[in-house]
Order: structure tokens, then C-alpha cells, then sequence
């Protein structure tokens, strides 16, 4: 079992993001899974990413605050609790509209490169 404290999470830059921090909670150099990874992100008031295109899905799980996402011009505010999934090579913007600050889990398989 890997267990990761939140204290002990290390950070990342997340490329096409803007205020935000990412810490790796599970996956890459933080414990062995095998197939995904997961982050928490934190977005700040007017924090996001805006027209990422990758060739994994995303899954977004919203704990704390609420969010803008936006996928094949189509937006949802997702709040707490509340889930996406975004599939392969489709864009996606997010967004925190609000002057709370948004936390949230991010799950990716790992790129093709890392296999």
C-alpha cells in the first residue's frame, strides 16, 4: 500500500494552467501505480486552463468550490462532489468564475510515452 500525506504531496506545474497548484497525490514518482494518477489542483479566484487537447481522458472531481467546465462548447458548473469525465483528444477549458478558491481531484492514465 502506498499512502501519500497531504503534507508530504509534491507539487507540480500542470502545462496550460493558470493560477493553479497541483499537488501529485498518487502516481508518477509518488507511488507505483500502474495504470493512472492522480493530482489535487487548487484554482484560484480566475484560475484555470484554457484549451488543453490531450490524448488521455480526464476524470474532475470537484471537493471543494465550484468550477467552469467546458467541453465541445458546452459548459457545466460542477460543484462539490460533483464529477466529469473528458475523453481523448477532445479540448476542455476550465475555469473558477468565483472568489472562492476551487479544490479539486484530477485522475489521468499515464501518457503513452510512460508505458
Amino acid at each position: 500500500m502506498n499512502v501519500t500525506r497531504i503534507e508530504e504531496a509534491k507539487p507540480y506545474q500542470a502545462p496550460g494552467h493558470f493560477d493553479m497548484r497541483g499537488l501529485r497525490i498518487q502516481g508518477w514518482d509518488v507511488s507505483d501505480t500502474k495504470k493512472v494518477w492522480v493530482g489535487l489542483s487548487h484554482f484560484l479566484p480566475g484560475g484555470g486552463a484554457a484549451g488543453d487537447v490531450s490524448p488521455v481522458e480526464k476524470i474532475y472531481v470537484v471537493l471543494e468550490g465550484t468550477i467552469s467546465v467546458t467541453h465541445d462548447d458546452k459548459e457545466v458548473i460542477l460543484g462539490p462532489l460533483d464529477s466529469c469525465h473528458i475523453p481523448p483528444n477532445a479540448q476542455r477549458n476550465i475555469l473558477n468564475k468565483t472568489n472562492k478558491m476551487v479544490s479539486m481531484l484530477v485522475i489521468m492514465p499515464y501518457p503513452e510515452s510512460k508505458k
